[in-house]
């Protein structure tokens, strides 16, 4: 099977580095993050309902708005403990 190969060898770098190091090493809080947003944007709906296309590209403005409204609401607040 290629994907037992290919998880095989992401198990073994996760046990070498890490999984926090591995995360950021291998870039999947990137692919996670875009993941999301675009999950976010289907729930919006997966279709415009402005015909005419100036208003179709308002309509799209206003969903990425709403989505980095969302994307603000979702971040946590980090405060460095000393």
């Amino acid at each position: 099977m290629a994907g037992a190969g290919e998880r095989n060898e992401t198990v073994r770098a996760i046990k070498r580095l890490g999984r926090r190091l591995w995360k950021r090493w291998s870039g999947y809080h990137r692919r996670s993050l875009a993941e999301e947003a675009m999950s976010r944007l289907k729930r919006l709906g997966e279709r415009l309902s402005a015909r005419e296309p100036a208003y179709q590209v308002a309509e799209v403005q206003i969903r990425c708005a709403i989505l980095n409204t969302f994307t603000v609401l979702g971040m946590p607040d980090t405060v460095p403990c000393a």
